[in-house]
């Protein structure tokens, strides 16, 4: 019993903490939370947890601040997840639902988490190594000139101009075009990259070969196609892209600037740093908060993150999340997070 009432303490200095800035006395905890108990019941509750290592006392005569260990305590003992109201669940899915193309849905994405929580939002784009080939299409721009498409799982298009060689034995027709794309799709589509690249290269081999008639194969047009498409969908810079919102929420953490909004700000300017930062993405929409050290830069352990994954169906091809000063919103960020990570993956699964 006094664990539990020492664990509602916890989570009220936590709560009025996070809202007021303020450090935070027994009397304010009696008056705003009607634990049940008095105020010297609760000084003694608010000792032990001091003793523990869950708050601390910033000066004499204060009352008591959450530490990292205090804010784990407090996320690892939530029961429930804030859920988020019918009005914010609409707004997000027509806000999400207007995008055109997958760089709109990620900046509105971002844009969008970053106003849900006032933290600084950040959405990697998804990874080409964890998408699958949905559709290759090709056309014919003039008699030796293709564009070649590819969409994949992710949404990502990626399309490349191909110079077919002078000497192919005969000019390209529509009925020769539809079959090389037959082919091609047969070979990738639903594959993994990796081996969506495999089963090309076994097509173009195969293509190269004579026909029965002895006259050279459509080798010469299928591995200009196909060099391509491996060109397309192994350009892993994009990889590391991210989008970034919300920066100017940390102008509302002014006194802690030197702690942990200027060195939050210098990483917002490296995104690999910010990858690292957020994590690697996780399926089943389980959402991670890393809290202060418990992160991976020593300098930023003054920040807090609240991460998931998304992507189509089950599969988590990206992570997106908040980032900001240890004095957040928990409960509000993990909702929010997993909300918007949750209608992301939808789109993505429809498109």
């Amino acid at each position: 019993m006094q664990n539990e009432r020492r664990l509602a303490v916890l989570r009220a200095i936590v709560e009025d903490y996070v809202q007021t800035e303020e450090p935070v006395g027994s009397k304010a905890l009696v008056e705003r939370h009607g634990l049940g108990v008095s105020p010297a019941t609760v000084r003694n509750d608010m000792a032990v947890l001091e003793d523990e290592g869950y708050i601390a006392q910033p000066h004499t005569s204060a009352g008591r601040v959450p530490t990292d260990k205090g804010y784990r305590l407090f996320v690892d003992r939530l029961t429930t997840v804030k859920p988020m109201t019918s009005a914010e669940k609409r707004a997000i899915a027509s806000f999400l639902e207007g995008a055109v193309d997958l760089d709109d849905v990620v900046q509105r994405s971002t844009r969008l988490l970053s106003q849900l929580t006032r933290q600084v939002a950040v959405v990697q784009y998804p990874t080409l190594s964890r998408s699958t080939v949905r559709h290759i299409e090709l056309v014919a721009l003039a008699p030796l000139r293709l564009l070649v498409v590819v969409i994949l799982s992710t949404g990502r298009v990626e399309q490349r101009i191909v110079e077919l060689p002078d000497d192919i034995p005969e000019d390209i027709t529509d009925a020769s075009l539809g079959e090389l794309r037959a082919r091609l799709n047969v070979a990738a589509s639903g594959q993994l990259i990796g081996t969506a690249v495999e089963q090309l290269r076994e097509v173009a081999v195969r293509l190269d070969q004579r026909r029965p008639d002895g006259t050279p194969g459509d080798g010469g047009i299928a591995a200009a196609v196909v060099d391509s498409l491996i060109e397309a969908m192994s350009d892993h810079r994009s990889d590391e892209r991210v989008a970034v919102g919300g920066t100017s929420n940390l102008a509302r953490f002014g006194d802690s600037f030197d702690t942990a909004v200027r060195p939050l700000l210098e990483a917002l300017e490296e995104h690999v740093v910010l990858l690292k930062l957020i994590g690697e993405a996780t399926a089943g929409g389980l959402v991670t908060v890393r809290i202060g050290a418990e992160g991976p830069y020593q300098e930023l352990a003054s920040t807090s993150v609240v991460a998931t994954g998304y992507g189509p169906g089950d599969e988590a091809v990206a992570t997106l999340g908040v980032v900001g000063p240890t004095r957040m919103d928990y409960p509000g960020s993990m909702a929010a997070v997993r909300a918007v990570a949750r209608y992301l993956s939808r789109i993505l699964d429809e498109a």
